[in-house]
């Protein structure tokens, strides 16, 4: 598993072609896979393909301008409930993980805090306008998903710091 982890790396350059389902399928099994609060598998996941809504949805915050090279950006979702922010991220993780492990690459793009205004909206308001999400539900963040268009170096075991580690007490 550690191999996974240091190869694990934001990916923002998307080569075009196409994920195929297979591979697809096996993040989102991961990403279900994922530990909930009170094993409530709050989340939801939408699979964006549609060129032209991966266009509108690279508008959604300052920092998604890249998604829309990506073949695929998947919304990561939650009905609101008072985990619904850890729940997703926890699913987030493993998307990375398991993308990785496909030999795909994606990247976290932020959503439920960004307040920039898209034709009237926040961010949130705008994806779930677009994508028909229903109220209630609450939309954490967009993680595009392809092909990476370069490849990046591991994480290094110089990055593991032991002076962050602290035991019984600070």
């Amino acid at each position: 598993m550690l191999k996974a982890i240091k190869k694990r790396r934001s990916v923002r350059e998307y080569l075009p072609k196409e994920v195929e389902k297979e591979k697809l399928d096996e993040i989102l099994k991961a990403a279900m896979f994922a530990p909930t609060a009170h094993h409530s598998r709050s989340w939801e996941f939408v699979v964006v393909k549609d060129k032209n809504i991966r266009e509108k949805l690279s508008r959604a915050t300052a920092w998604a301008g890249f998604a829309k090279t990506a073949p695929i950006i998947l919304v990561l979702c939650s009905k609101e409930d008072p985990f619904w922010v850890e729940n997703c991220s926890i699913a987030a993780e493993n998307i990375y993980l398991e993308a990785t492990n496909q030999g795909l690459g994606t990247c976290f793009i932020q959503v439920n805090r960004q307040m920039i205004k898209i034709e009237g909206k926040n961010s949130e308001d705008y994806i779930r306008a677009l994508l028909k999400i229903p109220k209630g539900v609450r939309v954490l963040c967009l993680m595009p998903l392809g092909y990476p268009a370069e490849k990046k170096g591991e994480h290094e075991d110089s990055e593991f710091d032991t002076k962050k580690i602290h035991h019984d007490k600070w």
